[in-house]
């Protein structure tokens, strides 16, 4: 794993885990049938995202990109990289905050996140906690997506 997996106990670990850097996790490859297994689960069939051809002739961006939902949707895949909270009955996502995708992802391209623990607040039976997410593109200065991602545990 490139980072260092945050291992956190319980409820009370998570309200002092404010300020903790998370990840970066490990690289992962950003492939058209990926993309076009995501197209067909959202209906989001746009030809910048699944048409290769066309993408390569006519897209701003040189051939096909991932779908910015997409990106947005491995914060479930990358989270487990990054934190491991124990002694919980369980966790939800909650929802997000802000979200913004200031660079596209290349089909071919590999992403990983990084983030930290932005807040923790006292929810009834438990916490909420606010990640600061930042999905870094390979080779790439600007994220792919930055993102609030809201999850709460509870004892």
């Amino acid at each position: 794993m490139s980072g260092t997996m945050k291992y956190i106990e319980g409820v009370e670990g998570l309200r002092n885990a404010v300020g903790f850097e998370l990840g970066p996790t490990e690289w992962m490859d950003i492939t058209q049938e990926r993309v076009n297994g995501f197209a067909d689960a959202t209906d989001d069939h746009q030809w910048i995202h699944v048409d290769v051809e066309r993408a390569q002739r006519e897209s701003p961006f040189g051939g096909p990109i991932a779908h910015g939902f997409l990106t947005l949707s491995l914060a479930s895949a990358f989270q487990p990289q990054m934190v491991d909270v124990t002694d919980i009955s369980m966790g939800v996502n909650y929802g997000l905050n802000k979200v913004r995708f200031p660079a596209p992802v290349p089909v071919g391209g590999r992403l990983r996140c990084k983030g930290r623990i932005a807040e923790v607040e006292d929810v009834t039976g438990g916490v909420q906690v606010t990640y600061e997410l930042a999905f870094e593109i390979e080779g790439r200065e600007k994220p792919a997506c930055v993102a609030e991602f809201l999850a709460r545990y509870y004892s």
